[in-house]
């Protein structure tokens, strides 16, 4: 590593994309990912497909239960 970098050619925000989104990953752990996985292979989808299916009906569950926020 240089003890010193010269910046004065450099463009602020060049790689800036304000529309750039961050997908956190998601870490399940090894028996709950291959219970998944497994389930997954089964009915022929992925396993971020099932995963997602799972989720957003837990989601709908928890929002009839509290009345939909």
């Amino acid at each position: 590593m240089k003890k010193e970098y010269d910046f004065s050619k450099g463009e602020r925000g060049r790689f800036f994309h304000p529309e750039a989104r961050l997908n956190v990953p998601v870490y399940l752990d090894q028996d709950v990912e291959s219970w998944f996985a497994e389930k997954a292979k089964s009915q022929g989808v992925e396993l971020q497909s099932l995963v997602n299916k799972l989720l957003r009906k837990d989601i709908s569950l928890i929002q009839d239960m509290i009345g939909r926020n």
